[in-house]
């Protein structure tokens, strides 16, 4: 343990004195973050997860299913930012966006070894507010943490399958990114983490005309959606 922070010390003493030996350059654009408030778009990448509590129901012809998120399948997410500067280092972010994205869901009947697939594709309208808290500036970067949330409508929530999610959801978020300040614009590459804060398993299946799928939505007590995105924004 004393080892180890004598190495964070180090770490900590070093890391500013490295920033404070490099040479300074022209900075590009250096009164882009003095604006009161600035526009943007973004794209980037996503994947979807869903965190199912299975609970051992047994049907009265003795299945045990269990369900998991087998694949993880890259999504595609696009948006617009509005950044309003609150101080030096402070800013309000609101992000429009839209995430195409799909989870791989496979049930396992216990005793047999039986599999059912199920594709949840998901359309997600998202409204972020995010917190965006950055660095001072050194040269043409500047790193930044955020934090906010994001709730958010999926417009293509399908019925008649194993099982169905609302179509309201509500995520916390967290992330970090960096502002690389280019001769025409400025490029921030960013990595949030999403995790929901509501339960979207619907247990009311009155869409089932084939009652034979109720078994898997007694099989799982909630669903907890999560996602991981990479996103590149211009402004």
């Amino acid at each position: 343990m004393k080892n180890t922070f004598t190495i964070i010390l180090l770490f900590l003493l070093f890391v500013p004195m490295a920033i404070m030996a490099q040479e300074r350059k022209v900075q590009n654009r250096p009164y882009i973050d003095f604006r009161r408030l600035h526009y943007g778009f973004f794209f980037g990448l996503h994947a979807q997860d869903l965190e199912l509590a299975n609970n051992g129901f047994v049907t009265e012809d003795g299945e045990e299913w269990y369900a998991d998120v087998a694949a993880y399948n890259p999504g595609f997410s696009v948006g617009v930012l509005a950044d309003l500067r609150i101080n030096n280092h402070l800013a309000l972010r609101l992000l429009p966006t839209l995430h195409f994205g799909e989870k791989q869901v496979v049930f396992r009947e216990l005793k047999s070894g039986n599999k059912e697939r199920q594709q949840i594709k998901s359309t997600y309208l998202a409204l972020p507010i995010d917190i965006k808290f950055s660095a001072q500036r050194f040269n043409n970067y500047r790193p930044y943490i955020i934090a906010g949330i994001s709730p958010m409508v999926d417009l293509t929530v399908k019925k008649q399958r194993q099982l169905l999610l609302k179509k309201f959801d509500c995520m916390v978020e967290f992330g970090l990114g960096c502002d690389f300040y280019l001769p025409f614009f400025k490029l921030n590459p960013e990595l949030k983490f999403c995790f929901s804060l509501l339960d979207v398993l619907e247990k009311n299946r009155d869409d089932l005309l084939d009652k034979s799928y109720n078994k898997f939505t007694e099989s799982v007590d909630k669903a907890v959606a999560k996602m991981v995105v990479l996103s590149f924004y211009f402004e």
